[in-house]
């Protein structure tokens, strides 16, 4: 690594340290009902979106009647998604006159976007319209993102409150959430992206003839709003096939570094406006720490295994997928932060990266997408394992368990092992299924280890609800479409439910004060073992699916074989 590398991973790093405590502040102040500077600007068009939906924002429910707002909010959202597909043609905003998509290529894509995923199986400019990229796929990226937020919030007030089965609003958090947050941002980003070349407009397609005289057509469209919302509500669905790697949506380093700090900058900030909604930002820089501790290992290690000489490669860095406008450090630092905080944009291809550090993506997935996860789903996944780290620590040093006055009972640990084990189904037996089926090994480009890491990808990406993929998987079939669609679902509301189930009975327990017996939660100790118990839980369940795969492929990689 040259000097400018060093530069640009600790400039990075560094702005997010001081920019968590700032937005995290402001998140606070939102979600507590204090003025802040925003509530002049789009106040008036909260009393107005309550008033349309008719609801009282003051109104609180409990976990159920949360749930169930959730789950017909997002229902609505993905029958809407996958008739405009279905209808496309007949829509306007149609320029390049797309004909309509398929039935199973629309419930994958409807699927994908609700979720928070943004797993596509198409290319974007030549599949779907200006009209289902806008009024269906940049909508969702907000609203999905602030159901994740919304879902945090819940969790937050049952862990802080005491003695009730009040949860809050679903529709207040889900409209503060865009309003307040995910808007202003979005904005401000988009701005900064046409600045510097992003394309946004709603020109038709261009035909231009290039320096060699042949003919190629130029595809156009309001892509910079659609970007911005992206990262910023870590959702990584591409305006355009190529996603961050095409120069319309990232044409410079400077774009391609605010978009990287736009991925990680809304679950950096959460884990500050946790401890201020808990009333301990010191908690809130724990789990911090604990995310930021494993980012920067994943990092570090896929830096060096790119940077490592290796024969087959005739020991130099590889370009081959990557930009020579980002280099390798900027598209290998993009796709750690990206498959950390499930956000699925690409600026390279993985499947071009060395082994190892496609191993780490994929372990930054496998892990839950806890390594600061989606906005609002990695820190309640966080959650999860700290309510697993408090209970195990408990029982070790033969304390009882608590996590921040309330006791751990068999309820919270019983819904904890649920959330993890549901992603984990879906990554190990939908990967064994393709692997020996025919229409799994049909989509195949590759044979060998790398081969099973394309699938092994796919189910980890579709599981933790990333959308990222290690391509050379033709995954737009109708078996791929359906079990990477049946996967998301499983990913994200296998992992909600027992979430809000676990919020729900927090908030019912009383608050025990602190004493010489309580089981510490806010010093290093407690990192080391929270970091410990996911990377144990990660490594006993995946490593033998590993093995087979990026492992056995660097081994191999080393000794002068590709495949």
């Amino acid at each position: 690594m040259k000097t400018p590398d060093i530069f640009q991973v600790a400039l990075f790093f560094g702005l997010i340290i001081a920019i968590t405590p700032l937005l995290g502040n402001y998140m606070s102040k939102v979600f507590t009902g204090t003025r802040h500077f925003m509530m002049p600007v789009f106040g008036w068009l909260e009393k107005l979106t309550y008033r349309f939906v008719k609801v009282n924002p003051q109104e609180e429910t409990n976990w159920k009647s949360y749930t169930f707002g959730l789950l017909t909010f997002n229902f609505i959202g993905f029958v809407f998604v996958f008739l405009i597909q279905l209808f496309q043609s007949r829509l306007p905003l149609n320029p390049a006159n797309l004909p309509n998509v398929s039935w199973h290529s629309a419930f994958n894509t409807s699927v994908s976007f609700i979720t928070n995923t943004n797993w596509q199986g198409y290319a974007g400019e030549t599949t779907l319209s200006f009209f289902v990229q806008m009024i269906g796929l940049t909508v969702q990226n907000f609203v999905s993102a602030a159901t994740g937020i919304a879902v945090l919030i819940a969790l937050t007030r049952g862990i802080s409150r005491k003695c009730t089965d009040k949860l809050g609003n679903f529709w207040t958090d889900l409209t503060r959430s865009t309003l307040y947050i995910l808007l202003p941002l979005s904005i401000i980003l988009a701005v900064l992206l046409v600045g510097q070349g992003v394309v946004q407009n709603f020109k038709p397609y261009e035909t231009v003839q290039t320096l060699q005289g042949t003919r190629q057509v130029i595809p156009m469209g309001p892509a910079a709003s659609q970007i911005a919302i992206k990262q910023l509500g870590s959702n990584g669905g591409g305006f355009f096939n190529a996603n961050s790697a095409h120069p319309f949506e990232n044409p410079t380093p400077f774009s391609n570094f605010l978009e990287m700090l736009a991925i990680l900058l809304i679950p950096a900030s959460l884990t500050f406006t946790y401890g201020k909604m808990v009333g301990s930002t010191r908690q809130g820089w724990i789990i911090f720490s604990a995310m930021m501790v494993l980012l920067l290992a994943g990092t570090a290690i896929s830096l060096h295994a790119e940077y490592s000489a290796n024969p087959l490669y005739g020991n130099n860095p590889l370009m081959e997928g990557k930009e020579t406008r980002f280099g390798v450090t900027g598209s290998v630092l993009w796709s750690t932060i990206t498959t950390a905080v499930s956000s699925g944009s690409v600026n390279a291809m993985h499947a071009s990266i060395t082994p190892l550090a496609g191993m780490i993506a994929m372990i930054n997935m496998m892990l839950g997408e806890v390594v600061f996860g989606g906005v609002g789903a990695g820190l309640y996944g966080m959650v999860i394992f700290i309510i697993l780290t408090v209970f195990i620590a408990g029982l070790m040093v033969g304390r009882t368990p608590e996590y921040l006055g309330k006791k751990i009972e068999a309820f919270e640990v019983k819904m904890a092992i649920l959330a993890v084990l549901a992603p984990s189904f879906v990554i190990l037996i939908f990967t064994a299924w393709a692997s020996v089926s025919h229409a799994g090994l049909s989509g195949l480009n590759n044979p060998g280890p790398h081969g099973f890491s394309e699938i092994l990808y796919a189910f980890t990406s579709a599981a933790g609800n990333n959308g990222s993929a290690f391509a050379g998987l033709n995954a737009n079939t109708v078996f791929y479409n359906l079990t990477l669609g049946i996967g998301m679902l499983i990913g994200r509301f296998g992992i909600i439910l027992p979430v809000m189930a676990i919020a729900g009975n927090m908030a019912g327990k009383k608050i025990t004060p602190l004493s010489a017996g309580t089981f510490r939660t806010d010093n290093w100790l407690f990192i080391g073992l929270l970091v410990a118990v996911i990377l144990i839980v990660g490594g006993l369940t995946f490593f033998p699916a590993l093995s087979m795969g990026p492992i056995v492929e660097h081994l191999l990689m080393n000794a002068g074989i590709s495949f």
